[in-house]
């Protein structure tokens, strides 16, 4: 599977994908969350509160994913996932490579080719912008998925897209 780095906007790629950072109520949000709900339109907020009433009355659990439609956006599917609140005090670098783990899961069961995702974790959730990349990159670079050929990872923002560009260059 090749990943590459986009500067842009996760809600206009053309993908078959596209990865919400959620959070765990499933019904919008901020950010990304917020963008793809409002961009997306009711269908997916629709299947959200039907996901939340049939398998997920407390919520997604964090470093879970969920397919939902893709509504009005340039995708087939959207694939929710909650990542985790950044500490500086627990390491929760697990929970946010589980995020991506599970997320190209999901989208390689739908029969997905390509997949866009945004840097989980890294806007109001706290998470430092180059070690969200490096871990983005780490699971991404070792996944062997049956069907995805293509993992965009989009990045919002000149100084969020330099950043993630030297951290590859890093891990070449």
């Amino acid at each position: 599977m090749d990943t590459v780095l986009i500067q842009g906007d996760v809600t206009a790629q053309r993908v078959d994908v596209i990865v919400n950072a959620a959070n765990s109520s499933l019904l919008g949000g901020g950010g990304v969350d917020g963008a793809i709900h409002r961009r997306g339109g009711p269908a997916i907020l629709a299947e959200c509160r039907a996901l939340r009433a049939a398998r997920y009355g407390r919520g997604l659990p964090t470093g879970q994913a969920v397919a939902t439609t893709a509504g009005d956006l340039p995708a087939r599917w959207v694939v929710h996932t909650v990542g985790p609140v950044y500490a500086s005090r627990e390491d929760r670098s697990a929970l946010l490579r589980d995020c991506y783990a599970n997320s190209l899961r999901v989208a390689d069961e739908l029969g997905a080719l390509s997949v866009a995702f945004p840097l989980i974790s890294a806007g109001i959730y706290g998470w430092p912008v180059e070690d969200a990349v490096t871990q983005a990159l780490t699971v991404l670079h070792a996944a062997t998925p049956a069907h995805l050929v293509e993992a965009r990872l989009v990045l919002f923002g000149a100084d969020t897209y330099a950043t993630a560009a030297r951290v590859a260059a890093g891990l070449s």
